[in-house]
Order: C-alpha cells, then structure tokens, then sequence
C-alpha cells in the first residue's frame, strides 16, 4: 500500500521503517492486517496493530503518519515485568519510559484518583507515573 501515490509524501526512510516495524511485529503474532487508516486527529494516516488470531482486537501499537514525519506509539501493560530491558535499553528507547513527556499530572478530570488511564512502574528504583492518553510516544523513530 506505501507506494500507492497518495503515500507518496512519505519518506523513504519512513517508508523503510514501517515496512521493517511490520515484517518484525508479524513475527511475534501482530499485524495491521494490511490497513492503513484515517490518523483521524493523531495524522493524516494511522497504522494499528493488534495480535492476530482473536476475536478481541487489543491494539498493541500505532503508527501516526503525519505530513513530515511518523511517530509509532505502543500500548503496554504490566510494565513491571519489562523492568530490566528497559532499565538496559539504549537511552532514546528509555527516555520515552522516564522522561517527562506524559507524565501522569493527576488531573482528576471526573476520574478521581484511581484513573484507568494512569500507568504506574518503577524503573532504576524511581516511581513513575504516566498518562496512558499520551505515554510511550517515539517521535521520528527512523532518526
């Protein structure tokens, strides 16, 4: 589908990484299911990834196609039990676990303190909280 025209102002970097995201994820159990999506308010255009074979569709991943870049964002759970790769993972892929972008401000918005949306770890013994809206963003994986 990336080199139907209407793709085209996708970069090939881009363009590179997403084919490599898709080929690397399929061989865990998850695809798109060949689909690329309305980005709705996210981008122009949305990749959504779930695992295959089961009538609930949990989305795993997403990747945003905007006009300039893409950014692939992943959904996880139980993030304790990811504590040692990512407390050993190279600093881009860490920061985006303890950095301060999406940090948890507990807005209480109608949610009380008890938020669904809050995603609590711990990781190198720092307690982190973060927004599940806005969490776990790579912003131009392919740099």
């Amino acid at each position: 589908m990336l080199s139907e025209e209407k793709f085209s102002f996708i970069s090939e970097n881009d363009k590179d990484f997403i084919l490599a995201f898709d080929n690397e994820i399929s061989k865990i159990g998850y695809d798109s299911g060949g689909n690329i999506g309305s980005g709705y308010c996210w981008g122009k255009y949305m990749i959504i990834y779930s695992k295959t074979g089961v009538k609930s569709k949990k989305i795993i991943a997403r990747i945003y196609i905007r006009e300039k870049n893409i950014v692939l964002r992943i959904f996880l759970n139980k993030i304790d039990d990811h504590k040692r790769f990512m407390e050993s993972a190279p600093n881009y892929i860490k920061d985006v676990f303890t950095g301060t972008y999406g940090r948890c401000k507990h807005c209480k918005n109608q949610r009380g303190d008890n938020c669904k949306f809050r995603k609590t770890y711990t990781i190198d013994n720092q307690l982190i909280e973060m927004c599940n809206g806005v969490a776990f963003e790579f912003w131009e994986p392919t740099r």
